[in-house]
């Protein structure tokens, strides 16, 4: 809770900075959070001072189940603790002990909504939230046998809400396929749910860092906990190092099955390398790829399929 306190004083700052807000309105959900902490000893007081603007859900009616963080003092974010709390900040949390988000809900459909509903409105990475258009937490079918994973959203993910649906999404999709299979029955995620910030005026995409990859990941955990496939494909090196710590190059693990917490984990290259290298060899090496991913799922493989493009 202390992490979630910072990130929501680090959250204002940025609101500060860029919109000149002067109050924020807490949900009921982080009201009963922090009053629970204040229950617990953990903190007397909670207050977020902004200048100026305006108030950030002020036209909202009384009632409406959100609550104004107290504004008051200097012109700066202030968390007041109790006087048994420390001014150090909190340890950095490895993957490794990453504490699991609490999964909730009777149904799959359920449990991946509310996952998505916390996703939406975290604020653990105040520089990603300042820039995102939206959270693109994952799409697809809850009763997946296969689950592709990438890094990162690029620009086209974040301002649809969907991962995979620019230029490199859309050669995943012929890929999926030529699978025999719909993007509707395979679920696709990411490491990371917010598109990595990029400096004023400078285009493109960056990869996420591994501080983001730490703080996103259990996300991701509790969706492949959810679904529970029977396989998985990380695609690109930056996938494989979110989800198991870099273990190698993409060029030297691919087609070979890595494991994650007991599923399959088979790592290709991700499409924009295909975008890049559009050579027979190198889609040869994707396909084969999951071609044995197809075998682990003891999917039908058709004589055609086995020889995509290989040289006649």
């Amino acid at each position: 809770m202390t992490e979630s306190l910072e990130a929501l004083r680090g959250y204002v700052h940025f609101l500060r900075e860029r919109d000149g807000v002067r109050q924020v309105r807490l949900s009921r959900t982080a009201r009963e959070g922090l009053a629970k902490l204040a229950g617990e000893g953990k903190v007397s007081k909670v207050s977020v001072a902004v200048p100026g603007g305006s108030a950030v859900g002020s036209r909202r009616p009384p009632g409406d189940g959100v609550s104004p963080v107290e504004s008051r003092g200097p012109a700066q974010s202030t968390v007041a603790r109790s006087a048994t709390a420390t001014s150090s900040p909190p340890p950095t949390t490895s993957v490794a002990n990453t504490p699991p988000l609490e999964i909730t809900g009777s149904t799959k459909v359920e449990q991946l909504r509310h996952l998505a509903e916390r996703a939406a409105v975290c604020v653990k990475c105040p520089h990603l939230v300042a820039r995102r258009h939206t959270v693109v937490f994952g799409v697809g079918n809850p009763e997946a046998k296969l689950v592709f994973v990438g890094e990162a959203p690029g620009e086209e993910e974040d301002l649809q809400g969907e991962p995979f649906v620019g230029r490199a999404g859309q050669l995943l999709t012929k890929m999926i396929q030529a699978m025999g299979l719909t993007r509707e029955q395979i679920y696709i995620a990411n490491i990371v749910k917010c598109r990595p910030d990029m400096p004023e005026g400078v285009t493109g995409n960056r990869k996420p860092t591994k501080q983001e990859m730490e703080t996103c990941v259990p996300y991701l955990r509790a969706q492949l906990e959810v679904i529970k496939p029977i396989a998985m494909v990380a695609l690109g090196a930056t996938a494989v190092e979110g989800l198991l710590r870099p273990v190698g190059t993409i060029g030297s693990l691919r087609g070979k099955f890595l494991e994650y917490r007991g599923t399959p984990l088979m790592p290709t290259y991700h499409p924009s390398y295909l975008l890049r290298n559009q050579s027979n060899t190198e889609k040869r090496k994707v396909w084969e790829d999951l071609l044995k991913v197809m075998e682990r799922l003891e999917m039908p493989i058709s004589e055609k399929q086995r020889n995509f493009f290989l040289k006649v």
